[in-house]
């Protein structure tokens, strides 16, 4: 799944057509850590589980998230589910949400930036700031005079040959950048890989600008009603196994609050 707002188009409705015997799943081929062809990802690992709920095997349609994806998948009726879409978005039809999370700082653990909570910090104004272009922290960071001391990082990328969530996290070990700015699951998975110690504080203090927390879906196609109440039925009666998954690869998960879900 992409940081949410990185797809704008549309796609016509359909008629309501889901295969009774494969769980076939919409999803990005090299995109850790929500999938890959290697099906070593998260979703693939909720996919899994729900597909031993329903008692069918998991196939895949595969297509890099970007411009595109639910169009050439779940609007060509080549697959039934999206297993990862941010709540809201109306390319999809969603289901309840099974996770919330949120934009997240990523800086060594002992680091003078310890205690950082938003991006007011004025410590941050002598800092240089690996950010993801065109991703909600941006503007916040141009009303806080801090886009001088960013590095940017392109949004829009073809998964298969690169990650900018990777890159960045490289650039930080290398003390390029002092604190990296990325999407909760991307901050949290790449933190928990690092040979550095590394703090994750999701940005849950903003006081200002576009909300840096969501709530993640399935998505759907909008006449598949059916389908939908099933899923949401899964992950209801599933949530402890859904979360056990995303915490094993470092998710930092919220509740409504904006408290910490650990386990």
């Amino acid at each position: 799944m992409p940081a949410p707002g990185a797809d704008t188009e549309t796609f016509g409705e359909a008629i309501e057509l889901v295969d009774p015997d494969v769980l076939r799943v919409c999803s990005d081929p090299s995109n850790l850590p929500f999938s890959s062809e290697k099906l070593d990802g998260f979703e693939n690992k909720i996919a899994d589980l729900i597909g031993e709920k329903l008692g069918k095997p998991v196939s895949y349609s595969w297509f890099p998230m970007a411009t595109g994806f639910v169009r050439k998948t779940l609007g060509e009726h080549r697959c039934d589910v999206i297993i990862g879409y941010a709540q809201g978005n109306e390319l999809v039809q969603n289901t309840n949400a099974y996770y919330r999370t949120s934009y997240a700082f990523v800086f060594p653990e002992g680091s003078d930036l310890e205690g950082l909570q938003s991006l007011d910090d004025p410590r941050l104004k002598s800092k240089k700031i690996g950010i993801i272009a065109g991703t909600p922290p941006g503007n916040n960071m141009a009303h806080y005079g801090l886009m001088g001391r960013a590095k940017p990082y392109p949004l829009m990328i073809d998964t298969r040959v690169e990650s900018s969530a990777a890159r960045m996290m490289k650039d930080l070990d290398a003390g390029i950048i002092d604190v990296a700015i990325l999407w909760g699951p991307m901050a949290g998975y790449y933190a928990k890989q690092d040979a550095t110690p590394m703090k994750v504080v999701p940005m849950v203090k903003e006081t200002w600008g576009p909300r840096m927390a969501y709530r993640i879906t399935m998505g759907v196609r909008r006449t598949d009603q059916n389908w939908k109440r099933q899923l949401n039925t899964l992950i209801r009666e599933n949530q402890d196994e859904i979360n056990k998954i995303l915490l094993d690869y470092g998710v930092p998960i919220l509740d409504e609050r904006d408290q910490p879900i650990t386990q």
